[in-house]
């Protein structure tokens, strides 16, 4: 009898762990996908070279800024497997992610702003570093963002007075320094990181803050105070050059803007730049790879949950002066994709004789670049149209 019991618990036990074991199969919350398991039990040489192989890894930049969103999706949409990894990086801005596309090992891409290297060659800190550098893609605009108190109505009021802008070696500072020198204000820079320069701002400390984001940017979207508002930036004639007129909203910065307002200001664009490798060496191998999933799945990125900036990007927009990556050219030739809007600014000059008093072509190069930028707004808002009427 004692036999049958003990039996009969043995039974009951097994029968408790066989259960167990199924209910774990069934939902197991620390689950490690097929591929990563075989990496850790049968890691090899062979295994790290295909995993470096196939990773391609970008400089973005710092947190809270537009760039590392970007970065972030870019992961999100063109990781495949082991087909392709991207590796967003955060970084430092954009002179800081110049240089660690030139010397940092295993950094294949960046984003850049345009102004940076021009601003690197006039200063002497650099010589033909275009040369250096091709880009897949123009990206999109990023604004100038000036919040000071309101009592600061335009720039020039910020003459003498102290103004952050950002971090060294960022891209703020460079734009921030090029616009007040064209426009021959001084005031005193300061570089303190953005969320902690509008606190500062709040106590006095600074009169100022620059951030030169794509909009809506993070850091500033979260900023409020009834004290402070957005200062507009006229699109100046030495600007005109390097430059884009933009604007901004209260759909854009509700804390900041008062509704049905908009606040004038500047861009410059953002530029997704590698460094210029050879066609034959395993890096230009890697960045082709890049180039064929990016502009393959692009669609993808101009829809929600990716940031709205996606929308104003244009893969076949030229940029002038910088030479494309080949790869990136040779793709939209074999699919037909070709740079229109010139050609539709052509035809715009033709079939309205007021242009005709333009006076030289530098007003026409001027004129082009506000339709530029009215553009890539005409083209968000037509994407995001057929988006709300789905829902």
């Amino acid at each position: 009898m004692r036999r049958l019991l003990g039996l009969a618990i043995f039974a009951l036990m097994m029968a408790c762990a066989f259960a167990a074991r199924a209910e774990d199969a069934e939902y197991d919350p620390a689950k490690v996908s097929e591929s990563l398991k075989a990496i850790f039990q049968f890691g090899s040489t062979s295994t790290k070279e295909g995993l470096n192989a196939n990773t391609v890894t970008l400089i973005s930049g710092t947190i809270g800024g537009t760039y590392v969103q970007f970065g972030a999706d870019l992961a999100s949409v063109l990781d495949d497997g082991n087909k392709l990894r991207v590796l967003p990086i955060v970084g430092r801005g954009s002179v800081q992610s110049v240089a660690d596309i030139l010397f940092l090992q295993g950094v294949d891409l960046g984003i850049v702003r345009a102004d940076t290297l021009d601003y690197l060659e006039k200063k002497g800190f650099a010589k033909d570093i275009k040369k250096k550098f091709t880009y897949v893609s123009k990206l999109y605009n990023e604004e100038m963002h000036v919040i000071a108190p309101k009592s600061i109505r335009s720039l020039k009021d910020l003459d003498g007075k102290t103004v952050s802008v950002d971090l060294p070696n960022g891209g703020t500072f460079v734009t921030a320094l090029i616009i007040f020198e064209r426009l021959g204000i001084k005031p005193k820079f300061v570089y303190v990181e953005q969320r902690i320069a509008l606190e500062k701002m709040k106590t006095g400390e600074i009169d100022a803050v620059i951030a030169v984001q794509g909009k809506p940017s993070k850091a500033v979207s979260q900023f409020k105070d009834d004290r402070f508002h957005l200062v507009p930036v006229d699109y100046a004639k030495p600007l005109q050059d390097d430059y884009l007129p933009a604007s901004l909203s209260a759909k854009d910065y509700p804390n900041l803007i008062s509704d049905q307002e908009k606040v004038d200001t500047i861009a410059v664009p953002a530029v997704l730049a590698a460094f210029n490798w050879a066609p034959n060496t395993e890096r230009y191998r890697k960045l082709a790879q890049f180039v064929d999933a990016f502009f393959t799945k692009f669609p993808s990125f101009q829809n929600p949950p990716f940031h709205p900036k996606w929308k104003e990007v244009s893969l076949s927009a030229p940029l002038p002066d910088w030479q494309r990556f080949p790869a990136a050219k040779q793709w939209l030739d074999r699919h037909g994709i070709e740079p229109v809007a010139r050609n539709r600014f052509d035809e715009f000059l033709k079939q309205n004789p007021a242009t005709g008093k333009l006076s030289s072509d530098a007003d026409k190069e001027a004129l082009f670049k506000q339709f530029q930028a009215w553009e890539a707004e005409q083209n968000a808002r037509a994407q995001v149209q057929p988006a709300q009427k789905q829902r």
